[in-house]
């Protein structure tokens, strides 16, 4: 009788992995096939010079690009094959400077080697391909650069197991334990909608986050005010009252004590406040932009100068709360009451949307369409506009961590920064289409009378309040480049600054880090570029010279003494600060 086949057991030794010898062989095997093919097709573009063409396709710039990828990938295929023999590849900066391929592993192995560098010579030809394309305009050329670098990224091999050697390795180390924590992470993310940047246990508003003392002195049905208490016993005249953007947690700028960017306003001698938007829901399927101007910016100014009885505020408005502050401002010059602001303040805000960067590749009419079935109950879900803003950084923000939480199964680092970017904020439905209609994809806010609030024709060019516009260098949401442009709005007296870093970072640098560097010229000039040109840098944070602008304006100062301190005026406390809204989901 025939004994049975031997069956696997959990004891069964693991099967080998091939050695690299093996792998090599049958990369040389593939590699061969390959070159054959390259090579009957350089003889068919030999042999046969007058091919059809076929518009975008088939013409001779299309057959000359295939040519050169086919050429250089021979000569890929000949390094790894003979390296003795090839002539050596000039890597390009860049490729040596990438993050995801900085292991060690990824050069000393043959194989990885060529993996990595095959990655390169795709994706670098799909790129080219794009920008040397003919007959289509910019705006059509720069969704398909778009498309093109998030399909090339997303094919990266350090986001596959089978293709990263960190991965292979971590595999064989833990028994695949790794995989199995990684798939944890994932099936966690699928049950919450949203990609997990970092511990979600490591932070809490109000414990860690969002702690500098203050209360809750009005509510309203689309905002809460907070009243910061002082910490000085004398404070400027004027106070400040600071406009967050309702697409995220005003908190941003009350992150950790150390970073709080509102914690040090309050320690240089400000009275300040702080609008707490409400994340919306049903009942403000109705609200528009003219109720964040009115109900909102214009209201709030009233209240804090009601409060304190003083005639006039300084005001910072953050992305598209600087946006809309713009738009208030004027409003109410238009209506005769520009002195309710003393100064402006736009931290990375627009008004000019020509150059506003990849977030107008979001405008069309099928991502309009998207938005109105995402918000059957007039609010569009947080997760959605949290998922396009990692699209515009899906290296950072998307496949890195694919790579170090799913397939390495490492735990989550914690970062005050990433919580706050993934406590994500609801939107009305009806105010957010008409915005990225009127002023993404039509620009109208430049155009002086296109738009109105309550009535009242919005003209830029009519604002004169001093103001204080600051940029981030490396901004990707609102580039500089755009942002300059508001200089050439107002007719007031503008001081621009570029600081360094991005649309957070550019802005969240405490002066304690001694990070980055910010620039700075008397002459606004014609251009961003000219305006560089011609700057002064400054080492560390731009938040001292924004204090010092400030006191510029108004250096007197008042005792802390009644309604200076939250709750001590006509406006009893609700509730300690960070109040209610911020935590509502």
């Amino acid at each position: 009788m025939r004994e049975p086949e031997p069956t696997a057991s959990p004891l069964s030794p693991p099967i080998a992995i091939p050695s690299l010898e093996d792998m090599q062989h049958w990369t040389w095997v593939m590699g061969r096939a390959q070159q054959m093919v390259l090579e009957a097709g350089l003889q068919t573009l030999q042999e046969t010079p007058a091919l059809p063409i076929i518009p975008g396709f088939t013409d001779r710039a299309t057959m000359a690009r295939a040519h050169d990828f086919w050429t250089d990938s021979m000569k890929l295929w000949h390094q790894f094959m003979a390296p003795d023999l090839a002539e050596p590849i000039e890597e390009r900066p860049e490729h040596a400077r990438d993050k995801r391929f900085k292991a060690p592993q990824w050069r000393e192995n043959p194989v990885f080697d060529w993996i990595r560098q095959s990655y390169f010579l795709v994706s670098d030809h799909l790129l080219r391909g794009v920008e040397e394309m003919e007959g289509i305009d910019e705006h059509q050329r720069e969704q398909l650069r778009f498309a093109t670098r998030g399909f090339v990224d997303a094919m990266s091999p350090s986001n596959f197991a089978a293709t990263n050697p960190l991965v292979l390795e971590k595999t064989l180390e833990t028994g695949g334990e790794n995989l199995l924590q990684g798939l944890q992470h994932m099936m966690a993310d699928i049950g919450r909608g949203q990609l997990t940047h970092t511990d979600p246990e490591a932070f809490a508003v109000g414990r860690n986050l969002a702690t500098t003392p203050g209360k809750v002195v009005k509510r309203t049905a689309l905002y809460e005010l907070i009243q910061y208490t002082p910490t000085t016993p004398n404070v400027l005249a004027v106070p400040l009252l600071v406009f967050p953007p309702w697409i995220n947690r005003f908190y941003i700028l009350d992150l950790t004590p150390e970073k709080s960017f509102i914690k040090w306003a309050v320690d240089q001698g400000l009275t300040v406040f702080v609008v707490s938007w409400k994340s919306a829901d049903a009942t403000m399927k109705d609200v528009v932009w003219d109720d964040y101007v009115e109900a909102g910016q214009i209201d709030a100014i009233d209240t804090v100068r009601a409060l304190l009885q003083v005639e006039a505020v300084h005001t910072i408005g953050y992305c598209v709360a600087g946006t809309t502050l713009a738009a208030t401002l004027a409003v109410l010059a238009a209506r005769g009451q520009a002195g309710k602001v003393r100064s402006a303040t736009f931290f990375t805000a627009q008004v000019d949307f020509a150059r506003a960067g990849e977030l107008l590749n979001f405008v069309d009419d099928e991502q309009m369409k998207l938005i109105e079935q995402l918000s059957p109950d007039g609010y569009l879900d947080g997760r959605y506009m949290a998922a396009t803003f990692n699209l515009l950084r899906g290296r950072d923000l998307i496949w890195n961590y694919v790579t170090n939480n799913y397939l390495l199964g490492q735990d989550y680092a914690p970062f005050d920064l990433l919580h706050w970017n993934g406590d994500t904020t609801n939107l009305p439905t009806k105010w957010h289409l008409s915005y990225l209609r009127d002023l993404y994809r039509d620009n109208l806010l430049v155009v002086p009378g296109a738009l109105s609030i309550g009535g009242t024709p919005i003209d830029l060019t009519k604002v004169v309040t001093p103001s204080y516009i600051q940029a981030g260098r490396e901004d990707h949401i609102a580039p500089a480049e755009s942002v300059w442009q508001l200089t050439q709005q107002f007719r007031g007296p503008v001081k621009f600054v570029l600081a360094g870093s991005g649309h957070i970072a550019g802005v969240v640098n405490p002066p304690a880090a001694n990070k980055y560097q910010y620039w700075t010229n008397p002459e606004i000039g014609t251009s961003l570029t000219d305006f560089v040109a011609g700057a002064a840098e400054t080492k560390g944070s731009w938040w001292p010279d924004w204090i010092a602008w400030i006191r510029q304006q108004d250096a007197t100062t008042v005792p802390v003494a009644g309604a200076r301190m939250p709750g001590g005026g006509n406006l009893p406390a609700l509730d300690d600060a960070p109040g209610g809204y911020v935590v509502a989901r």
